[in-house]
């Protein structure tokens, strides 16, 4: 592991999965992730990507942003700019800051720096039990969502649909931020 934060996922991923009672091909079979690869990450031998991570949260009932905060540990109301937790795909380059303190509540804030030409694609299953807003604080962001291509620029802000295959894409040269809310929907 790279960095502390990747290490700690890698155990939060493990922990969150035996507190459901889930084998690794149980986790496997909901989250459309090799066992194999689902194993490699618990003992830190891969760095998962961000589209990965979605795909092992949603099948562990949990928000991206909310596995994120569990591998910083434990609950607070305040999180300090310097300390929130900021991660980075190793493939895209994508990098992913945790604004809100890790509460019970059901509110997260990411910024999100998308870098030149990056693109980070999700299954629809990670959309499933969120409600999800973007707002585009820099530069131009092209989201995918389903069929539907949305061109996003500062200041835009999107509430998305129905759960769909999503992509978010940089097609310019210059950093793309923008401000990801996710709240989780009541069931």
């Amino acid at each position: 592991m790279s960095d502390p934060l990747s290490a700690a996922l890698a155990a939060t991923v493990q922990s969150a999965r035996l507190a459901r009672d889930l084998s690794a091909n149980g986790l496997a079979e909901r989250s459309g992730v090799s066992r194999a690869m689902i194993g490699k990450i618990e003992r830190g031998e891969a760095q998962p990507t961000a589209a990965l991570l979605g795909r092992l949260s949603a099948a562990l009932g949990m928000t991206l942003s909310e596995l994120v905060a569990r591998a910083e540990g434990g609950e607070r109301r305040l999180v300090r700019a310097a300390d929130q937790p900021t991660w980075t795909d190793p493939v895209s380059g994508y990098r992913r800051r945790a604004v809100s303190p890790f509460t019970s509540g059901p509110l997260d804030l990411v910024e999100v720096v998308l870098p030149p030409g990056a693109k980070v694609s999700y299954a629809a299953d990670v959309y499933t039990f969120v409600y999800h807003q973007i707002w585009v604080l820099e530069g131009h962001l092209r989201f995918h969502e389903g069929d539907l291509v949305h061109e996003l620029d500062p200041g835009d802000c999107l509430v998305l649909g129905p759960p769909e295959p999503c992509a978010y894409a940089n097609p310019t040269e210059v950093d793309c931020r923008y401000l990801v809310a996710v709240a989780k929907r009541r069931s």
